[in-house]
């Protein structure tokens, strides 16, 4: 993956991760869901260490389902809801494994274009239109990947606002993406409103 910057947690190593390692990136945001964006993005990284230092589509997917959630039970927990999440997980790579050969990166790199890449990650397991869209301006805001189309494909969160964990690139950025969405959410509105 091209380098670039997604200071989502407060572990350098686990934000650099987020950025080299594709699997790591689907995970963080198949895992950004009803807990804090950190707390989510954190999990690709500490998922790898109770695994034994790396993060592999087949191995997770190969993994027997109660040892995996075992893993992410902790302590401390990966995500509020471990069990459903550690399913969603596995479900993930094991999807990985058979339609991209178990390359995560292969979800964007063989994409034609925007629509195609919308269209793609929306195929994942866990990933529904908002995140499929948020996870597209992730990877142009990012990480430069920026298929023909990718704008409108990933619209709104492609546009300035600071409405998602796409538009963070520093400690800055992240206050004012949590301070948009908890403004929307005292309006009664949702990140693509």
């Amino acid at each position: 993956m091209a380098s670039g910057t997604l200071p989502v947690t407060s572990n350098p190593e686990a934000n650099a991760f987020l950025v080299t390692d594709p699997l790591a990136l689907l995970i963080g945001m198949l895992l950004d869901q009803q807990v804090p964006m950190e707390w989510a993005f954190l999990g690709p990284w500490t998922l790898r260490e109770r695994i034994g230092g790396t993060l592999d589509a087949a191995t997770v997917a190969a993994l027997d389902p109660d040892e995996l959630e075992a893993l992410f039970r902790g302590p401390p927990a990966l995500h509020r809801y471990p069990a459903a999440m550690a399913k969603r997980t596995q479900a993930l790579c094991a999807f990985i494994v058979e339609h991209h050969r178990g390359d995560a990166a292969a979800v964007w790199t063989e994409a034609h274009d925007g629509a195609d890449l919308l269209k793609r990650l929306r195929a994942l397991p866990g990933y529904g239109s908002e995140k499929a869209r948020i996870f597209m301006a992730i990877l142009a805001k990012r990480l430069a990947v920026r298929p023909t189309g990718w704008e409108q494909a990933a619209a709104p969160f492609s546009d300035d606002v600071p409405r998602s964990v796409a538009d963070i690139d520093s400690p800055e950025a992240f206050e004012r993406v949590r301070a948009f969405k908890k403004a929307r959410r005292a309006e009664g509105k949702g990140k693509a409103d």
